[in-house]
């Protein structure tokens, strides 16, 4: 049987944010948290699986920034825009979470 629990939910995005602190915590905590309450929690796997998503385009779209460096800075430009992205969206998706809604990361890919 699963329980509604939004705070959960929004705890999970937020540790995305834990990168800034520790460097990988944000993509381990929100991981573990998915892995042992998506089948406990409504929505838990939507919500799990929207992040690990967005965690893997993110790395995969740092990847392609580094050669772009020597393409006339647009690397720096790219890193920039990703990491407004990768602080702003988790609050974002945070608050959508305990509204119930639907999690959304523009630009990702489904790898999972």
């Amino acid at each position: 049987m699963q329980v509604e629990n939004k705070t959960l939910l929004a705890v999970t995005h937020l540790s995305q944010l834990l990168d800034f602190v520790t460097g990988i915590g944000g993509l381990i905590v929100p991981l573990i948290i998915w892995l042992t309450q998506r089948d406990k929690i409504v929505d838990m796997d939507k919500n799990g699986k929207a992040i690990i998503n967005f965690r893997i385009t993110m790395f995969i779209y740092f990847l392609i920034c580094i050669p772009l460096i020597l393409l006339f800075g647009l690397g720096l430009l790219g890193f920039v825009i990703l990491g407004l992205g990768y602080f702003i969206l988790p609050i974002i998706n945070a608050f959508r979470a305990t509204n119930g809604e639907e999690p959304y990361y523009p630009m990702t890919f489904k790898f999972v």
